[in-house]
């Protein structure tokens, strides 16, 4: 099992270049027309919010000063 630990602010960066690439992602899906690479997509989205959910319950360790 691969362990990270990431300051608040690297937790929070990833969440958000997640979120924004979820979005893009929901446009992506509902304009492709190909079963195949449509459920490719959807695999995807699952999990990249599987990873969000992942780094809303890990607690970030504070930075090193």
């Amino acid at each position: 099992m691969l362990q990270t630990i990431f300051t608040e602010e690297e937790r929070q960066l990833l969440f958000d270049i997640l979120e924004s690439d979820i979005a893009e992602l929901r446009m992506e899906i509902s304009d492709t027309h190909r079963l195949e690479y449509r459920e490719m997509l959807k695999r995807r989205e699952a999990l990249m919010k599987s990873i969000q959910q992942k780094l809303q319950q890990t607690n970030a360790e504070p930075a090193a000063a």
